[in-house]
């Protein structure tokens, strides 16, 4: 009984969740940019996040929003 779970959940790795990455897989034969077009999104939204990270921290860094007295945090002192 439970060699029949754990082969339910091989079946459902192996030929049902893989499925998207066949296709990729089979792709890339054919074309190397359409194979990874899926990883050059997220390429540019992980970029996006980081300038907006980055002008956000510029932001507070301007106003002076922090406070960077040693006694800020009562773990430091």
């Amino acid at each position: 009984m439970l060699t029949d779970i754990f082969e339910g959940i091989a079946y459902l790795f192996e030929e049902i969740l893989f499925i998207p990455f066949d296709f990729f897989r089979d792709l890339e034969l054919d074309s190397w940019w359409a194979a990874n077009a899926l990883n050059f999104i997220f390429v540019i939204i992980c970029f996006a996040a980081i300038v907006y990270w980055m002008k956000q921290l510029k932001h507070y860094n301007e106003i002076q929003d922090d406070d960077y007295d040693p006694t800020a945090h009562s773990f430091l002192g």
